[in-house]
């Protein structure tokens, strides 16, 4: 293992690291997300899970915007709250207030003090639709054929993912 190889194992799912790589994304016609995240260049694969969440009051925000509760897994899960952005072809980002939301959304959004934040960002830049996204959710995510979906397939970064440390929040909670 080279030098470059030691340290991207090393940024791997540490706080603080980005992990840059490409992002295939089921939108599906429920509002769920499925899909996964290839870490470029070792190819190291993460699976996306995500529903929408109901808002309250009515969104200001425009038709197209909405929360997502994005859970990233690798063995253990790791949730975050993101706003997804054009209908279609969507776009991830963080939030940093979630007015209108149920108390427990902005409980995730408003993070407890001292644990670190996790960053996300996607941009769609190939959608596949009809029978292209289901030639590629037949080869890439089989569970999900015949659901309808639209295919995003975009760059996106993750920085802040840290699931050793997560583990040990939630071993010292179940002490408490």
């Amino acid at each position: 293992m080279d030098e470059g190889e030691q340290e991207a194992s090393g940024k791997r799912g540490k706080a603080g690291a980005v992990m840059e790589g490409v992002a295939s994304i089921a939108l599906l016609p429920c509002g769920s997300i499925s899909g996964h995240f290839i870490q470029l260049p070792h190819s190291v694969c993460y699976g996306l899970h995500g529903t929408e969440l109901a808002c309250e009051r009515e969104c200001s925000r425009g038709e197209d915007y909405r929360l997502i509760k994005l859970t990233i897994t690798d063995y253990k899960d790791c949730s975050v709250v993101v706003e997804c952005k054009g209908h279609d072809a969507a776009r991830f980002h963080n939030i940093d207030h979630a007015h209108g939301w149920e108390k427990d959304v902005v409980g995730m959004v408003e993070q407890k003090h001292g644990k670190s934040k996790i960053l996300i960002s996607f941009e769609c830049e190939t959608l596949k639709a009809e029978k292209a996204a289901e030639d590629h959710i037949r080869q890439f995510m089989p569970k999900l054929a015949g659901m309808d979906a639209v295919v995003n397939i975009g760059r996106m970064s993750i920085a802040g993912l840290d699931f050793e440390a997560q583990g040990e929040d939630e071993h010292v909670e179940q002490n408490i």
